[in-house]
C-alpha cells in the first residue's frame, strides 16, 4: 500500500498517522485564561526533543479555520506554560479534560482535579500529576493548519517515589505512565518493558 499524505490522500493523513506512529506520550497542559483560570488540554502530538537546553514540543492542530487553540491563545499571550505528564492515576482526568468548552470555563470544574503553584511560573501545574514541566515559550512556527510550540523546560516537580533521590534513576514501578493510540479513544498502557544492551561504537 502506498498513501500520498501529503496530497491525494491528506484526508485520511490524521487517521493514518495516528494509527501508525504510536504509542504516543501525552502532554497535559496547563496555561492562563485571559482572566487568570486555568486551561487545561491534552496533546499527543508532543515528545522531548533535546537536553540542552531542555527542549520540549507539542503541536496543535486548529480549533477552527485560521482559529488557534484556546491553549494555544493563552501560551501566545503569557509566554509560559506547564506540560504535566499522564499515568493512569490521572487517565481518566485527562481524557475528561479533552471535552470542548467554551474559553474561560475551567476544565477542572468537571475532572475533579486541583492545581499546585510552580516554582518560577505564575501558571499551575496539575497537582495529582506525577510529572509536571514548567516550560517558557520560546517559538511557535504555523505550518499550514499546525501549530508547533516549542518550548524551554525549566523546573520540574516529580512525585516522591518516581525517582531515586540519589542517583535520579526511574522507578518504572511508580511511574506507571499511559500513551495515545489509534481513534479518538486509543490508550495504552506501558506496564511490560524489557531491556537491550546498548551496542556502543
Amino acid at each position: 500500500m502506498n498513501l500520498d499524505l501529503a496530497g491525494k490522500d491528506n484526508p485520511i493523513a490524521y487517521k493514518v498517522l495516528t494509527a501508525l506512529i504510536t504509542p504516543r506520550p501525552i502532554a497535559w497542559v496547563s496555561t492562563l485564561n485571559e482572566d487568570g483560570g486555568i486551561n487545561l488540554a491534552p496533546f499527543s502530538f508532543f515528545n522531548v526533543f533535546g537536553s540542552a537546553p531542555p527542549l520540549v514540543i507539542f503541536g496543535a492542530g486548529n480549533k477552527g479555520p485560521g482559529i488557534p487553540k484556546d491553549t494555544v491563545r493563552n501560551i501566545q499571550r503569557e509566554k509560559e506554560y506547564v506540560i504535566n505528564l499522564v499515568d493512569e492515576q490521572v487517565a481518566e482526568a485527562m481524557n475528561l479534560s479533552a471535552a470542548a468548552h467554551p474559553y474561560g470555563e475551567s476544565e477542572l470544574n468537571h475532572n475533579g482535579c486541583t492545581t499546585a503553584p510552580t516554582l518560577n511560573l505564575r501558571t499551575p501545574r496539575i497537582a495529582e500529576a506525577p510529572v509536571s514541566l514548567e516550560c517558557k515559550l520560546h517559538e511557535i512556527q504555523k505550518i499550514g493548519g499546525n501549530r508547533i510550540i516549542i518550548g524551554i523546560a525549566g523546573n520540574i516537580t516529580v512525585r516522591d517515589g518516581i525517582l531515586d533521590p540519589e542517583t535520579k534513576y526511574l522507578n518504572p514501578e511508580a511511574f506507571p505512565v499511559i500513551g495515545r493510540m489509534q481513534g479518538p479513544d486509543g490508550y495504552v498502557r506501558c506496564r511490560d518493558r524489557f531491556s537491550m544492551k546498548w551496542p556502543g561504537v
